[in-house]
């Protein structure tokens, strides 16, 4: 309605010269009435842009991002922690894995996985054939004792009578020393595989240690050979200790001590550390992955854990020279490690240094930063993109939220 009355009012100031003066005052007027029943729009202050100084980026006292950027001094590198992959297996000195050594047919099984067994207990029987041979040798070489030991009974008496010369004597010795050799042999190796008297065929699987049974791979009436490839019969181990196996670096090869105390942690039970003891360091590196195999071992009376589980093992590494910062801080820009040091409040620059050690919340930086400095621990990828961009604007180019002027 004030904008009618405004547009009439001009139109009358140029109609009627001698009016001219009145018109423009009902114009100023009427301008005047709009302009003040316009709304109050409230003025918005727009945040002024960061200044890029040489290296250094400067904000402005109050800039809604510096509340972002949150730093953390650089602390003194005492004692880093490094966290390695690892997974859980069987303790091979506490393990028996059975494979059979004769050809036969399965004809009982003893044993099933879960199964608690003693050092001699039978797993499983075999109807084998083969062995059935083995124990018929062993019954002949007894028969063949028994005649050389009368021959040479009779060779003896012989001789003391003067009928047959000495060199019989001893080939009757000798005879029977032969057949006693081969009956020993024969009966060891019938007794290696828990053999009774005579020949029934009968194999017999035994644990040749106390623990469980873990692993059973045959089912009743399955043939057997023993120059078949394949997963062992059984696995029989004990479960309260196991083995643990680390991938490490070349790098951490001067803390890795045969005794050194390690945690072990895994994702089943997050909030538990399991206490672990380095064994043994590989000789050599793995030529594909560039890792050294190292060996623990940990205990394990509840049996809370269990073979082929992942886990991660926690590497305590003492007298390190650098300083440590979040893992979050340090940036790989243009194949250099980057990190943001705050100079003062509100000014930034970026530092490349020498990464050492690295772990999952911790980097050891062994080049470039002085303990005590503040780097930027969080949305550092924020402060990089401000830095390229307001590198941009000086070189007259648009970047991420900016006009070309």
């Amino acid at each position: 309605m004030l904008t009618t009355i405004a547009s009439r009012c001009f139109q009358a100031a140029t109609q009627h010269p001698m009016r001219q003066w009145a018109g423009w005052l009902s114009l100023s007027l009427g301008l005047g009435l709009l302009s003040a029943c316009q709304p109050d729009v409230p003025h918005t202050p727009v945040a002024q842009l960061p200044i890029l100084q040489g290296e250094q980026l400067r904000y402005p006292a109050g800039h809604p991002q510096l509340s972002l950027l949150s730093t953390q001094a650089a602390q003194a590198a005492n004692d880093l922690v490094v966290d390695l992959p690892a997974r859980l297996v069987w303790n091979e000195s506490r393990t028996q894995r059975i494979y059979p050594a004769f050809s036969g047919r399965v004809s009982r099984i003893v044993a099933d996985v879960g199964q608690t067994v003693t050092a001699g207990s039978t797993l499983a029987e075999l109807a084998s054939p083969e062995f059935g041979a083995a124990q018929a040798d062993t019954a002949r070489a007894q028969a063949d004792v028994q005649w050389t030991l009368k021959q040479l009974q009779r060779q003896q008496s012989l001789f003391e009578a003067g009928i047959v010369a000495r060199k019989d004597l001893e080939q009757a010795q000798a005879d029977a020393a032969r057949a006693q050799a081969e009956l020993e042999r024969a009966q060891a190796r019938t007794r290696l595989y828990g053999s009774q008297a005579g020949v029934n065929q009968q194999l017999s699987l035994t644990s040749g240690l106390a623990g469980l049974v873990v692993e059973r791979n045959l089912n009743p009436g399955q043939e057997l050979r023993p120059d078949l490839s394949g997963p062992a019969l059984f696995v029989v181990t004990d479960p309260s200790s196991l083995w643990v196996q680390i991938d490490a670096l070349e790098k951490h090869l001067p803390d890795l001590k045969p005794g050194t105390a390690l945690e072990l942690t895994v994702p089943s039970w997050p909030d538990q550390r399991f206490q672990a003891r380095l064994q043994t360091v590989a000789d050599f590196i793995d030529p594909n992955t560039r890792t050294i195999k190292v060996r623990a071992e940990v205990s394990n009376p509840r049996r809370l854990l269990k073979s082929d589980m992942l886990g991660t093992v926690r590497l305590h590494q003492h007298n390190h020279s650098g300083v440590v910062v979040p893992a979050s801080a340090v940036q790989l820009l243009s194949g250099q490690h980057t990190v943001y040091v705050q100079l003062e409040p509100g000014v930034f620059e970026p530092r490349k240094v020498k990464v050492g050690n690295e772990s999952l919340s911790e980097v050891l930086v062994s080049e470039g930063l002085q303990t005590g400095e503040q780097v930027v621990k969080q949305n550092s990828l924020l402060l990089s993109r401000e830095f390229k961009s307001a590198r941009e604007a000086l070189e007259g180019k648009p970047g991420p939220g900016r006009s070309a002027p």
